[in-house]
């Protein structure tokens, strides 16, 4: 047999390997509640995120008036009321988004009651029909998306990478209970240690892609309880672009995750190894709730291997990204997913059958097969 045909099938065998793998892993995982819990949740999530703020507002609207006119427009209105002596003053707290909206007079004649109102980026509905004849509306930022919405979309897109991301501990918790019971030496036996690792990577992903497809079923749904049907069509763009990402994303943190519990031979000695990897998963999140308002801050974000599955599409959606940037981004996401997958795969098959305490990093690098 030539080296060429050696190589093929040492190829096909790896193959097969991986795909016995994966599939031990998706059968092993769709038997557990465990899994249709946390899927549970994530639709009950998604329904709440949508639905909720608007059964519940968020207590009364603050609202400005400029002159006697717009505060007798409002008597009697369920609204938090204060004034200003301009119009200018109005403005500016409109702007600073300290108050929802500001009443002010009309100096057009457009207006049947002699006010309009002035608002930041959508039409302040509480307010308008506080006001019965509706008046003319002043937008100060005009968006297609209101801010309600907008938050909703970067808390969905966040939320959806932390819990996916997070969900990779069951690699790590798998991984550990294999070497706890010894079941990994036959395994190891039995199919190569890198087929163990990309079939544990690709088993989950195939589930996060099921998960993703169950999402995106129920999503509409969830939007158009809510209120938010137009909505779909704006965020549509990003969606197409977030799977992608978030399957990179997960990739990338499945790979991290194996390892984590790869360098640790107990249940109760996982937590020091998964520090980092959690980090990675939940520092993005904060990251991007919380410079959501900072352009610059989340343009730097969508260009970083670990955040930018986050970042870039809720920048895409808010169109402050070209289609090009988004590219730049995942290529450079598809290049980390390599070397991390890459020297994983060296890490995890020096440390999956050492026994004892936690194995370091740079123990693990050196150590042999």
């Amino acid at each position: 047999m030539t080296t060429a045909a050696k190589q093929d099938d040492r190829a096909r065998d790896l193959v097969s390997a991986t795909r016995l793998v994966a599939e031990r892993e998706v059968k092993s995982f769709l038997r557990t509640k465990a899994f249709w819990i946390g899927l549970g949740m994530i639709v009950v999530g998604l329904f709440a995120s949508s639905i909720l703020p608007a059964v519940l507002g968020g207590g009364q609207t603050k609202v400005v008036t400029v002159g006697a006119q717009a505060a007798e427009a409002l008597t009697g209105a369920d609204l938090e009321i204060s004034s200003v002596g301009d119009l200018a003053a109005a403005q500016e707290l409109v702007r600073s988004e300290e108050v929802e909206a500001a009443v002010v007079p009309d100096t057009s004649g457009e207006s049947a009651t002699g006010v309009r109102v002035v608002a930041l980026t959508d039409p302040p509905t509480d307010v308008v029909a506080a006001l019965r004849t509706a008046p003319p509306v002043d937008l100060l930022d005009p968006s297609e998306v209101g801010g309600g919405q907008r938050q909703l979309v970067i808390v969905v897109f966040a939320l959806t990478f932390l819990v996916f991301g997070m969900g990779g501990t069951a690699i790590a918790q798998s991984t550990v209970t294999e070497k706890q019971t010894r079941i990994v030496e036959i395994l190891v036996a039995t199919v190569p240690v890198r087929a163990l690792l990309a079939g544990k990577i690709v088993g989950h992903t195939l589930l996060t892609l099921g998960q993703v497809l169950v999402l995106a079923v129920v999503t509409p749904v969830a939007l158009r309880l809510g209120g938010h049907s137009e909505l779909l069509a704006l965020v549509a763009p990003a969606l197409a672009w977030f799977v992608p990402f978030l399957v990179l994303g997960f990739v990338l943190l499945a790979a991290m995750w194996a390892v984590a519990g790869a360098v640790v031979s107990r249940q109760e000695d996982l937590g020091s190894s998964m520090g980092l990897v959690m980090m990675l998963v939940i520092g993005p999140y904060f990251g991007v709730m919380f410079f959501s308002d900072d352009a610059t801050a989340l343009a730097v974000l969508s260009f970083v291997p670990f955040s930018s599955a986050i970042a870039m599409p809720v920048r895409l959606f808010e169109g402050q990204a070209a289609a090009w940037e988004a590219l730049v981004a995942m290529g450079l996401l598809a290049a980390t997913v390599v070397l991390i997958v890459l020297l994983a795969s060296r890490l995890y098959s020096r440390s999956l059958l050492h026994t004892g305490g936690k194995l370091a990093l740079a123990k693990a690098w050196t150590r042999e097969d």
